[in-house]
């Protein structure tokens, strides 16, 4: 078919389909010149030339082009792998601003830009047919009806979750909608989660990414998906429509997803990653970024231009020093707001984009240009605080005000604490359950900032943390050399599964445990999706390429015991503002921790080794936040009872009067008395208290079972 080409315009970048035809816009420096390849069905071969060139940006309008065409580009230009210029016009490149894609690359010598007896030379293999295709469509949906939750920090209770791990086995979903956007976005999915409590999803990366060629080869998958390849596509591995042979349908189905979520009260957090691309090493394949501008988007060696500094891990680092990555960044993450109508993003190895000239920059380029933004500065930032770099691969407590942080430091410390095998860490514990104000008091940053998780998907389950001593991950491939030794895990003497009713308790217990101190912590709650179920990978702890029953949920062997008591915890947590305040625990007025023997804990106490057991009365009446309108937040006061050892404490409870510095809570607390309202060492199924259970006066004795909490509610005294 013949095509007539117009100059178009050069913004915006990507394929904008309008009146009439198509305009393509694509950003390179270093080409000099540029084809527009259009594909039909059966995979034939328009080539246009793009004529136009302003601003670094090749563009041209096909008249006649629209929503469903498939295309990509060829890049004419330098090729020197030494110097770093890889522009071979031999292969089909994606557009990086590919709003979504078709196709799987298939591996071979073909999709490599040098040739693989020769690496000094450029390949004249063509990779037509190779490689996955851009396709042309229209991302504009009625967002019209559709509420954002826009869930303060302090209210939210975030759910990580893999889209298609969550859905490919839930019986209430149908066969054709398991693994998909759809899947989610059904009534028993939606169910679970509004039952769970939790405020927002956080989904594990979604953009469109590719198995690496090893991982082929070993006949595994890339099932996490942090191998990106199109920042502005919804993967295409997601959608019951791609599957159903709609050109372009995951993006629509996306967008329903995200609404129907957002219906139930849901924000969609979306796990992003822009700080490498799924092109791997300079002896990766040429899919995209490389063939286009190797220089601008990725950071080349000075000294070997020929290799890429990498402080990911991965074999490339992207290039944020360059205008045109930023730009690629900043206009991905404003459609991911704007079009397809995502609340929040959680950046992995976010210290990497915030490196110039090799270090950590808090007022970097790219920090700067989100805090302006209108858009952007008004979502959820959430940050992976590292990176592997050599410098300043840490950067816990160090972003900007706008941002919180994944707390690494809490999974650390709430691990340790449960395990047991760490003397002195009392004192550390409650710093994290007070909302880690040494880490981020001192940048006058909110408790918000800290996202507390104790597991992620990155690591062992709940599960299998109370399991399993060591990793157990031979079924990746590795001879069981990935993935961390220090997980600071135990199994109650016995290796992975047991059917001793003594240790399937005590595993139980441990994780009751440290769910109630994750919920009852101020900071923001983040909970691994499956943890609630009692889900197992069966000590594999680097599941990032079991696409299998390994890594998806299993709904037929739910823990309805712990479902329900996670219920219970998280729903305590919304019904109860002294949980969701905006202040540190450790703030004047608000808390004082007690010794067991009810006596107020001293600096001194607080540096004794063998101390594992403290209690904590929180006032729910000072400096109170307000509701929408203004009036204060009252809630009542919480006494939580914290025993980590191996034998039964007894707590005397404390009386509270004048030990707060300020607000009347703390002297009305001598007249109120306490009512259980959680314990859990007790595996019973979970119910309300019953309402003449006995009240606990101040001065009586209440016995703690080992590594147990109690969590006690105030109940006014009669007459008081």
């Amino acid at each position: 078919m013949q095509h007539e080409l117009w100059p178009g315009t050069h913004v915006p970048l990507g394929s904008t389909p309008g009146p009439g035809g198509t305009n393509f816009a694509l950003a390179s420096e270093v080409a000099e010149a540029v084809d527009l390849c259009l594909f039909d069905e059966s995979g034939r071969e328009t080539r246009l030339r793009l004529l136009d060139f302003d601003n670094g940006v090749w563009h041209g309008f096909v008249p006649g082009v629209g929503v469903g065409q498939r295309y990509g580009y060829r890049v004419h230009g330098p090729w020197d792998r030494a110097r770093g210029l890889r522009c071979n016009p031999n292969k089909v490149l994606l557009d990086p601003y590919a709003r979504a894609v078709t196709g799987e690359v298939r591996w071979g010598p073909a999709v490599f830009d040098y040739d693989w007896a020769a690496p000094e030379r450029a390949s004249q293999l063509d990779s037509a047919g190779s490689t996955p295709l851009a396709l042309v469509v229209d991302p504009t949906y009625d967002w019209e009806m559709d509420h954002r939750p826009g869930t303060a920090y302090a209210d939210s209770v975030i759910y990580e979750v893999h889209v298609k791990g969550f859905t490919m086995q839930h019986p209430g979903i149908p066969p054709e909608l398991r693994g998909t956007y759809a899947g989610l976005a059904h009534p028993a999915a939606i169910d679970h989660l509004t039952g769970l409590g939790v405020t927002a999803v956080e989904l594990l990366p979604v953009h469109q990414h590719i198995t690496a060629s090893s991982q082929a080869r070993a006949g595994i998958g890339n099932y996490w998906g942090y191998n990106t390849l199109g920042f502005f596509a919804p993967h295409d591995g997601y959608s019951a429509a791609a599957r159903a042979r709609w050109v372009g349908g995951q993006v629509r189905e996306f967008q329903q997803m995200v609404h129907a979520l957002h219906g139930h009260g849901i924000e969609v957090i979306l796990d992003v990653v822009y700080n490498h691309t799924a092109e791997g090493d300079h002896f990766g394949p040429s899919l995209c970024f490389r063939g286009i501008d190797n220089h601008t988007y990725y950071r080349v060696d000075p000294a070997d231009p020929s290799r890429y500094l990498d402080t990911t891990g991965t074999g490339n680092s992207y290039n944020v020093d360059e205008h045109v990555t930023l730009r690629l960044i900043m206009d991905s993450l404003r459609y991911w707001v704007q079009h397809m109508g995502v609340d929040g993003f959680r950046f992995d190895l976010a210290t990497a984009l915030a490196r110039e000239d090799g270090t950590f920059q808090r007022l970097s380029s790219f920090f700067a240009l989100v805090d302006q933004d209108p858009v952007l500065s008004r979502v959820k930032l959430i940050a992976e605080p590292w990176d592997v770099g050599q410098v300043d691969s840490y950067a816990i407590g160090a972003f900007p005000d706008t941002w919180s942080e994944w707390n690494g430091r809490y999974r650390d410390t709430v691990r340790a604490f449960w395990q047991g095998q760490r003397p002195g860490i009392l004192g550390e514990l409650a710093t994290r359950v007070a909302g880690s104000v040494d880490i981020y008091g001192p940048s006058r940053r909110r408790p918000h900032a800290s996202i507390n998780f104790v597991t992620c998907h990155d690591g062992f389950t709940l599960r299998d943390l109370v399991s399993y001593e060591h990793k157990h991950n031979e079924a990746n491939g590795e001879d069981n050399r990935d993935g961390t030794n220090d997980n600071l895990s135990w199994n109650h003497g016995v290796e992975g599964p047991s059917d001793d009713p003594e240790v399937v308790a005590a595993r139980a217990r441990d994780v009751r445990a440290m769910l109630m101190v994750l919920l009852l912590s101020r900071g923001v709650p983040m909970l691994l999706g499956g943890d609630e179920l009692g889900r197992t990978q069966h000590g594999n702890n680097n599941a990032y390429c079991q696409d299998n029953a390994v890594s998806w949920f299993d709904w037929e062997s739910v823990d309805e015991g712990l479902l329900a008591f996670t219920r219970a915890v998280v729903a305590m947590r919304r019904a109860h503002p002294v949980l969701r305040r905006r202040r540190y625990l450790a703030d004047p007025g608000y808390s004082v921790w007690f010794a067991p023997d009810g006596s107020a804990m001293t600096t001194s106490m607080w540096q004794q080794p063998w101390r594992q057991a403290v209690a904590v009365f929180v006032d729910g009446t000072v400096a109170p936040d307000r509701d929408a309108v203004g009036r204060p937040l009252l809630d009542q006061h919480l006494l939580a009872l914290v025993n980590g050892s191996a034998e039964p404490v007894p707590f005397l409870v404390p009386a509270t009067n004048g030990l707060t510095a300020t607000g009347p809570g703390a002297g009305a607390a001598a007249g109120y008395r306490w009512a259980l309202q959680f314990d859990t060492s007790v595996l019973a199924p979970v119910v309300p208290p019953p309402t003449d259970a006995p009240l606990r006066a101040p001065g009586t004795t209440v016995l703690v079972a080992p590594r147990s909490l109690q969590v006690h509610w105030s109940v006014p005294a009669a007459g008081s």
